[in-house]
């Protein structure tokens, strides 16, 4: 049986209004029935009352045309299916990408079974337009491909960085030493609208404290001895895109202040001048040190932390996620092949004694550990006494083993076929061509493939459950095989 929904009933005449939605009340849906000039604003008033939306609209005699009634009701919400009651809207008359919205006539007065039938279409037709809209916002959090990991640690700042990357605020990362924070702020510049900008880090760790206002704010010539010249600070630099602070948290309590003021003004001065720069820079800023408790031991302004702490993602560390480590190693070793710098390969028992390690230096101790072993072992097998001792936590031959070869992310895949949502093809009103239909269907699904792979044929292969040759000649046909 359906679902619960509401009906729009868009009729002119008074009397099959009421006729409609006594027969909609009978079988258990609710309906909003009004003439067809002027349905917009009364439906959005009532939306304001009645948070529950509609399952479709039905569309009857009216004095402005079908048509133009459609295309109304497309812009407004495009996922609206539309049966029409005693007329026929020549689809032909549509633009192209509102005509699917239109599922069929239903006569008046309709049997039950017809009744039924078109109620369970407009059911069908918003199952897949929700399911789509998913997809699409999961392949949207699919975008930021350096973060690898299935693991739910992984996935939840995956989508916090969509949520945030095209947003014009200031991010605050947090976490250890190594987990990947300067990717993520790469990530947020590159997937938001400053994109085209310059992304410049600064590690404020690394400048000792009395040059730190000249590497951010510049110095005019003269400002002090060496200041032979005039020179443009990182804001300067970074102008009309992103700076990104690293080691926020070692930044002296004196240059704390004047970086609030930029960010609360937008304005700063160089070094020795008094003339005011405006700034539209957007600020991300990281820190391996607890800054809450710096604030409580006075070595960090709490005004500065909580202009920085707008949208606060927090890193896990490797050893929180270490289900993640074999894919990890497998992109690592990816990396490592790409740049023709020779490659190897880890046997179960070694992945295995490798998530078991507490790994202090997070995901750039890991990547360390496999560019030595690629030196140390090119093009072999590693197993756990090719292990550096520390890293040695089972035996070879440990019999709970791991695959070789890790599985593609769950995250950056779907679940599987037999796990998918299956939603029901609707046949459009005005026909199809069935032939190009599943051409272009299995062209954009090999194209997912190789896309949420890498470009790895072998592995999109697996995923497409065809052989390699298959795949090959399928990209050849499709012209996505790439050229050199």
């Amino acid at each position: 049986m359906w679902q619960e929904n509401k009906f729009l009933v868009l009729v002119d005449d008074a009397a099959l209004r009421e006729e409609v939605s006594l027969i909609f009340n009978f079988l258990q849906d609710e309906t909003l029935t009004l003439p067809g000039s002027g349905w917009q604003s009364v439906v959005e008033e009532h939306l304001k009352s009645s948070p529950m939306g509609f399952g479709g609209v039905i569309l009857g005699p009216t004095e402005k045309p079908a048509a133009e009634l459609v295309e109304e009701i497309f812009a407004w919400n495009r996922g609206l299916p539309i049966v029409t009651l005693g007329q026929v809207v020549d689809v032909n008359e549509l633009p192209e990408s509102c005509r699917n919205t239109v599922l069929g006539q239903l006569k008046w007065p309709a049997t039950y079974n017809r009744l039924i039938d078109a109620m369970h279409r407009c059911q069908m037709y918003r199952e897949q337009y929700e399911w789509g809209r998913a997809r699409q916002q999961q392949r949207d959090t699919r975008l930021f491909r350096s973060l690898v990991g299935s693991s739910r640690s992984v996935q939840h700042v995956r989508e916090m960085m969509a949520q945030v990357a095209d947003k014009d605020v200031t991010v605050l990362i947090l976490g250890e030493s190594g987990t990947g924070k300067e990717v993520v702020a790469r990530n947020l510049h590159y997937h938001s609208n400053r994109k085209d900008e310059p992304f410049v880090p600064v590690n404020c760790g690394a400048i000792p404290g009395e040059l730190l206002e000249s590497e951010l704010f510049g110095h005019e010539k003269g400002a002090f001895t060496g200041a032979i010249t005039a020179r443009a600070g990182r804001f300067e630099m970074a102008e009309g895109g992103t700076l990104f602070l690293d080691e926020i948290g070692d930044m002296p309590l004196a240059m704390q202040v004047k970086l609030l003021r930029v960010l609360q003004e937008n304005t700063y001065e160089r070094v020795g001048g008094n003339k005011t720069f405006n700034t539209n820079v957007r600020v991300i800023a990281a820190t391996h040190r607890n800054l809450e408790d710096m604030i409580s031991d006075g070595s960090f302004r709490e005004d500065l932390y909580y202009r920085l702490n707008v949208f606060p993602i927090e890193m896990p560390a490797l050893r929180e996620r270490s289900e993640d480590i074999p894919l990890l190693i497998n992109e690592l070793i990816r990396r490592v092949e790409n740049e023709k710098r020779g490659s190897v390969q880890f046997n179960s028992a070694a992945i295995m004694s490798l998530t078991r390690h507490d790994w202090a230096g997070n995901v750039r101790e890991l990547a360390n550990l496999v560019e030595r072993l690629v030196i140390m072992h090119p093009y072999s097998v590693v197993g756990v006494q090719e292990l550096p001792p520390k890293y040695r936590h089972v035996e070879d031959g440990d019999p709970e083993e791991l695959p070789v070869r890790a599985p593609v992310p769950v995250d950056l895949v779907d679940s599987g076929a037999d796990n998918m949502p299956q939603p029901q093809a609707l046949l459009p009103v005005n026909g199809m061509d069935l032939k190009q239909y599943l051409t272009e269907l299995e062209k954009e699904l090999i194209r997912q493939a190789l896309e949420d792979c890498d470009d790895v044929v072998a592995r999109a292969a697996d995923r497409l459950q065809l052989r390699r040759t298959t795949l090959v000649e399928k990209m050849r046909k499709y012209g996505l095989l790439k050229r050199e």
